[in-house]
């Protein structure tokens, strides 16, 4: 193919591309109710937010094209067999395991609930079945042959989205539900520690892992030459993340301003409707159904897609149409729960997934200085191992006394963040065998994305 100039028209196109995937209906639930809880410690918990939920999003794209464009390519720098492990692990994270199930669970909340009423305490929720097997029969159906579909519902709902919420901004800032509130639970006390590690539940430093090659190979069906690959990507990175970080922003302010007239909403989807239907009544909230029924819809069928197209690759028992039935059946048990369960019952492996993959970025961005094998293997076995120890505590597992016990010992440990201490000295460790005993003898080299 003959390669093209890389023109402005392109830039954007691609740019919004990019944006349209980080921002599906799934993670536009978590700054609202964290602006709720927030209240004035807003830009301590924000700031934290933004550097999970946006800045590690941008460093992940910039390790990808150090890296060839492929997460298999970086996770093999510590060993092949833990690169399956933990590739395996991350599409599950992001398809039927949490990410799909929580997309279909926010459309339900958002686009039917307010409709339906909630079901009584203690029963059953028949709407919730009804709606989520019609919404999986339609990704499933649109999945299995997917063509244009997902970029082309994306370029229509995401600026729909977008011009949505900027009238409820401009709505909100003449005219706002209430003066920002008291913070309260953990965010009296640590609220930029909790804002950062509730930026892990956007999903979107994961999701830039498996959304690079999407992203690739777009750019390249334009006829873009692979000289400017690496190039384009981060340049449409920086410049989706800023609109990215704007949009979260928006969000977590109409949160903050909104607890004196809804209270603390139970998640990010009833407190999304909320505040809707206060600021523009009940036209507002269907418009919102129907938006982010398609954006929904879009996200799903792209992670679908994604997860199916690698587990067809390395597992091959099943074919890609095999595996996207299913993880589209899985998908719809596990949105039955709901979306509150599905936030909870998701929280330890996310905290076991992320400090591995910050880890791993900050390697890549290091690369030329301390890229070894034996370093990566450290640095990796001492984040996963404070990731382990973190989910156990996230789910009420962890031993009271060794909680305690590193609450003492480990500095940052109570904030969430002791990982990054024990992650560095894994690597230290690995770097000093390196230099010791010459375990690989080489760093590793930076590959192209071709």
């Amino acid at each position: 193919m003959k390669q093209k100039a890389f023109t402005t028209r392109q830039f954007f196109t691609l740019s919004f591309f990019l944006f349209a995937m980080f921002l599906g209906a799934g993670n536009i639930i978590f700054a609202p109710v964290l602006g709720q809880a927030a209240g004035s410690n807003l830009p301590e918990a924000m700031s934290g937010f933004l550097i999970t939920g946006v800045g590690l999003v941008l460093l992940a794209i910039v390790a990808l094209a150090r890296s060839g464009g492929a997460v298999e390519n970086l996770a093999n720098r510590v060993h092949p067999v833990f690169s399956v492990f933990y590739c395996v692990a991350l599409f599950l994270v992001l398809g039927p395991a949490y990410v799909i199930p929580r997309t279909g669970a926010v459309v339900y909340e958002v686009a039917v609930l307010p409709f339906s009423g909630a079901a009584a305490e203690g029963a059953f929720d028949w709407v919730l079945l009804v709606f989520s097997s019609i919404f999986f029969a339609l990704t499933v159906y649109l999945t299995a042959d997917i063509g244009k579909m997902v970029r082309r519902v994306g370029d229509i709902m995401t600026p729909c989205f977008i011009g949505l919420l900027l009238v409820i901004l401009a709505v909100s800032l003449f005219k706002p539900l209430g003066s920002v509130g008291m913070p309260s639970g953990d965010y009296i006390a640590n609220a930029f520690g909790k804002g950062f590690t509730q930026g892990y539940f956007t999903m979107d430093v994961l999701a830039a892992f498996v959304f690079g090659k999407i992203f690739l190979d777009a750019t390249r069906r334009t006829g873009i030459g692979s000289s400017e690959l690496n190039s384009v990507f981060v340049r449409c990175g920086i410049f989706s993340m800023l609109a990215l970080a704007g949009v979260q922003l928006s969000l977590s302010w109409l949160g903050a301003t909104s607890v004196s007239a809804l209270g603390v909403s139970a998640n990010g989807g009833q407190a999304l409707t909320g505040i809707v239907g206060l600021l523009l009544g009940s036209a507002g909230v269907w418009i919102l159904a129907a938006v982010v029924f398609l954006t929904g819809l879009t996200t799903a069928i792209g992670c679908l897609s994604a997860v199916a197209e690698y587990f067809s690759r390395r597992f091959t028992a099943l074919s890609y149409k095999g595996w996207v039935a299913a993880f589209g059946i899985i998908s719809f048990f596990i949105t039955n729960f709901g979306l509150t369960s599905i936030l909870k019952f998701s929280a330890p492996f996310l905290y076991l997934l992320y400090p591995i993959s910050i880890t791993l970025i900050a390697l890549a961005l290091l690369n030329r200085f301390i890229g070894y094998r034996p370093v990566y293997a450290g640095a990796v076995a001492g984040a996963a191992l404070m990731g382990f120890s973190d989910g156990l505590k996230e789910a009420g597992w962890l031993p009271q006394g060794w909680d305690t016990a590193m609450a003492q010992l480990l500095p940052f440990y109570s904030n969430g963040m002791g990982w990054i201490v024990v992650a560095l000295f894994g690597g230290l460790i690995g770097y000093a065998a390196e230099k010791i005993f010459c375990l690989s003898g080489k760093v590793f080299e930076n590959e192209p994305i071709v």
